[in-house]
């Protein structure tokens, strides 16, 4: 049987000009039945649509911050290193993949930049902007949870749970939510930590880091899975 093919954002290293991916990427993919490719980082917008139309799903990885210009706002202070290229690449590729209706997973820079492209905005620095006592920002071993979330739609029917623990790492998150995106998951200061796109097969986004843990959390493993599995054409939940 022919396995989905999942285009994966790569990750950048400004300092050594380099592109790289985090192994629990790939295996969350390949261990859900998929078949994963590192995509070229490129924003030449033919080679999008061409790369668009031949992958069955994209994971938008986590990564650098997403820069303010995109959900109209001047960088503060605040805000830490953003790579042009990859959000001249998303902002062009994401559209694309959305129009056409193909599966797609956010994870961490993912949802925010997700939420950004199709018209919301982030906090670009939640500690200063809005202070929790939630742990967003764990420190290592990352496949540890940090704190719980509440779970609705098809996020809790997938997992068939009300609530989970999940691991954190971000400084930034969802402020304004797209029009077009609903949330699945709060944090218990009530920051959105995962959504999706009701009139899509399957658009989800996650903030917290089921690439860290996929490999011993059985709700990373079905994330992955439900992601898989809508790339390949089944039941998308």
């Amino acid at each position: 049987m022919r396995k989905p093919m999942i285009g994966i954002l790569p990750l950048v290293d400004i300092e050594r000009e380099s592109y790289w991916m985090l192994p629990g990427y790939m295996r969350g993919v390949e261990e859900a039945g998929g078949l994963p490719v590192m995509l070229p980082l490129t924003a030449n917008r033919p080679e999008l649509e061409q790369l668009a139309a031949s992958f069955d799903g994209f994971l938008f990885t986590g990564g650098h911050d997403v820069a303010p210009t995109l959900y109209g706002q001047t960088p503060s202070d605040l805000c830490q290193e953003v790579c042009e290229a990859r959000d001249n690449m998303e902002k062009i590729l994401f559209p694309l993949v959305f129009e056409r209706n193909k599966a797609v997973l956010g994870i961490c820079r993912g949802a925010q930049l997700i939420n950004a492209v199709l018209g919301g905005t982030l906090y670009q620095d939640l500690p200063v902007l809005r202070p929790s006592a939630v742990p967003h920002h764990q420190m290592p071993p990352y496949h540890l949870p940090s704190h719980p979330v509440s779970l609705s739609g098809p996020l809790a029917r997938l997992l068939e749970a009300d609530a989970i623990p999940v691991n954190s790492c971000h400084h930034q998150g969802i402020d304004v939510l797209a029009p077009e995106l609903e949330a699945m998951a709060l944090a218990e200061d009530g920051l959105v930590e995962a959504v999706y796109a009701p009139g899509k097969t399957f658009v989800w986004a996650v903030q917290w880091h089921p690439e860290f843990s996929c490999a011993v959390d059985e709700n990373s493993k079905k994330i992955f899975r439900g992601f898989v599995l809508a790339a390949q054409g089944g039941d998308r939940a």
